[in-house]
């Protein structure tokens, strides 16, 4: 039910209850972000609104971003339930579902000793605000909200007090709001693990320290909730400006606000393709609604790779590179958005590449700030390839994206050890990637057709004989024939001097081992070839490398083989489940990479290029199967039956992950085609319809 604003000043002045002194204990206990599997991603499809809310599969909010998706300014907002007795209890586990099929609306239920609780969230279409509607039933048993900001992208420097019936916090030029309706009938503010609410509730579940105010520290605010209420959270330029965006939106009630954000939602996905018939519809549309929602709303264009901090990434302070921009992954995320039918969206990813992120120089950075700062200093081929084919996708030829186009171009075509790459698109290898050849030969033919429509018939020629040359040397450069895993040739991961049958060494790292030879090192990147039209489906040594993978990579899980990225993979959590860390010990292999339900959608693509339409789309169902009740889709799935989750199910890697989501929308346009959509034509027509 919707409260009216006179209802809620009434409750605040009759209904809150004056809290004490400081907090003691500054600056209290620092605590990473929470884990990144995360079980629905919330915004309002209006850009006006510019907030991002993340929710736990554990239970609860994790990182709220405000201003930007580049800036956590809440670590967590959770749940405490005590009982009419004794210590209260976190409320934990919840089952997390989307309560509609076109909008990002997610329910939590918990179910406790002697208690059930109910929280649906939503965010307002037009200010940085979001309402929780909670329902707790359980004779006797009372309930705590507990907030956790993380203001401004740092997690130690919050400032918090009560304000009447508000619980207010400051952190430099971002401030926070958290009201209630009913009022809250006691707040406080206290430091993390020495003073605040959550540690005192858990010793006798009674609310005993009411602290009117805290200075700078890591902050948590913990508040009585009525059993039946709807929460607020708001943020702005100062608390006072929260405050009032707040309660504004409070007053306007739950119900009222949920509609208008699932009306905008609703409109999103009328403009879109209707969903093929192969894809799940859910997944289809939410998978869509996540991609749109990965997109910043001030930095047009700039979508991020997840908004999560997975393992070591959560101690970051300020927040790790999942909340950055790769170019590599925003081209997969725009040929999904094409595949789903938001043209306007691809192309201000192209927009953003070429006008925001590229380098004088042509290349693009490893990564980037929302507003195109650079932060890692790698440079990896296929990330300045990938942005060229796009161009030439969406027939963007000419004035400024023609002009980076060429710039891109001329830097591979002149970078000196091309087309080795000081990293291959896993990041921590060089050398000769058969996934960064297929990008870069992709992206110098694309970048001919664009320049001699331009007028630049010289550079075009020049451009594609790099690529044929790239191109009649690739296996040259990646399949061996002396392999330990075949006696037929096979694709490798990569070499470091072009020599497949050399074997060469190189350390794995993530904790791999050292000194492997680089032929037994693999990986499914070649199927880009396939692909992006370098080579034929058919082509003998790409069956017999598929052999090598499923037998090195493959893993039998809920009904279908999910592959590793690659052997000794150690990009993952460790042994026992806990999270993957830095500084690893080389040969220690204490981390485990998992599996990957992108490579999937990947090989789905390569069997429809095959014929086999069939075997495609029981890879579009195997993708899906990886997806929980919410509808997201993660990083990595766990790979045999561990003690902490059923195989087959998200690991705590980054979810939902904005590339699988983009792979599952295309694959899925691409069964109800018949074809590889994104598959440049000038590029096949070059070398799967010639004799070339």
């Amino acid at each position: 039910m919707a409260y009216p604003m006179v209802a809620t000043l009434v409750a605040a002045a009759t209904l809150a209850v004056p809290s004490g002194p400081a907090a003691p204990g500054a600056p209290g206990r620092d605590q990473q972000y929470l884990p990144a599997d995360k079980a629905a991603l919330l915004t309002a499809a209006d850009p006006r609104s510019k907030v991002w809310v993340t929710l736990q599969r554990g239970g609860g909010s994790g990182e709220i971003f405000y201003p930007d998706l580049g800036t956590p300014s809440a670590r967590a907002l959770q749940f405490v339930v005590a009982p009419p007795s004794g210590p209260a209890v976190r409320a934990v586990d919840p089952r997390t579902e989307m309560t509609s099929d076109r909008s990002l609306s997610y329910r939590q239920t918990y179910a406790g000793d002697g208690w059930q609780l109910v929280t649906d969230y939503t965010v307002d279409p037009a200010r940085a605000v979001v309402l929780v509607k909670v329902r707790l039933t359980g004779e006797g048993h009372r309930l705590y909200t507990v907030f956790d900001p993380a203001l401004n992208n740092s997690r130690g420097g919050d400032a918090g007090r009560t304000d009447g019936d508000a619980l207010l916090a400051t952190d430099g030029p971002v401030g926070s709001a958290l009201v209630a309706s009913p009022s809250f009938t006691a707040t406080s503010s206290g430091y993390a693990g020495v003073s605040d609410g959550l540690t005192d509730l858990l010793a006798d579940g009674r609310m005993d320290w009411r602290y009117a105010e805290a200075a700078p520290g890591s902050l948590v605010q913990t508040a009585e909730t009525r059993s039946s209420a709807t929460l607020a959270l708001g943020f702005g330029t100062s608390s006072a400006a929260a405050l009032r965006g707040t309660r504004s939106v409070l007053a306007r009630g739950h119900d009222r606000v949920l509609r208008a954000y699932e009306k905008g939602w609703s409109r999103y996905l009328e403009k879109l393709n209707r969903p093929p018939s192969a894809a799940d519809e859910r997944l289809w549309n939410a998978s869509a609604m996540i991609l749109a929602a990965s997109e910043d709303k001030t930095h047009r264009g700039a979508y991020i790779a997840a908004p999560a901090a997975p393992w070591a990434f959560g101690r970051d302070d300020p927040s790790g590179p999942y909340h950055l921009v790769w170019s590599r992954d925003l081209y997969q995320i725009a040929t999904g958005l094409l595949a789903a039918g938001d043209v306007a969206g691809a192309n201000r990813a192209l927009d953003y590449l070429f006008l925001v992120q590229q380098k004088d120089d042509g290349s693009f950075p490893q990564n980037s700030r929302l507003d195109g700062t650079p932060v890692w200093e790698g440079l990896q081929l296929d990330e300045v390839a990938l942005p060229i084919v796009l161009a030439h996708q969406l027939g963007r030829t000419d004035g400024p994206i023609g002009n980076g186009v060429k710039k891109a171009a001329d830097f591979l075509a002149g970078y000196p050890d091309a087309p080795s790459s000081p990293q291959d698109r896993w990041e921590n290898q060089s050398g000769y990637s058969p996934a960064t050849i297929a990008a870069s030969i992709a992206g110098l033919v694309c970048a001919a057709a664009i320049v001699r429509a331009n007028g630049d018939a010289t550079s075009a020629e020049r451009y594609e004989r790099t690529a044929d040359a790239w191109r009649a040397n690739v296996k040259e450069w990646t399949v061996t024939s002396t392999g330990p895993y075949s006696a037929k040739p096979y694709f490798l991961r990569l070499t470091k001097d072009g020599k497949p049958d050399s074997g060469t060494t190189y350390d794995i790292g993530d904790s791999g081992p050292s000194g492997v030879d680089q032929r037994r090192v693999v990986d499914p990147g070649f199927l880009e070839l396939v692909r992006l039209g370098v080579l034929p489906a058919g082509d003998p040594v790409i069956a017999d490398s598929l052999d090598v993978i499923d037998e090195q990579l493959g893993v039998p899980v809920r009904g279908g083989l999910y592959w590793y990225r690659a052997s000794f993979d150690g990009y993952g959590e460790k042994a026992d489940g806990s999270q993957w860390d830095y500084p690893l010990p080389a040969d220690s292999r204490i981390t485990r990479g998992r599996l990957w339900p992108l490579l999937n959608g990947e090989r789905g693509e390569f069997e429809l290029a095959s014929g086999q339409k069939r075997e495609a789309r029981r890879q579009l169902i195997l993708m899906a199967r990886a997806a929980g009740p919410s509808g997201v889709l993660p990083e990595q799935v766990w790979d045999r039956e561990p003690p902490y989750r059923p195989a087959g199910t998200p690991t705590t890697s980054a979810t939902p992950l904005t590339w699988t989501h983009a792979q599952y929308l295309r694959l899925a346009a691409n069964l109800e085609a018949g074809r590889i959509l994104e598959q440049p034509d000038v590029v096949a027509q070059r070398y799967l319809r010639t004799s070339r």
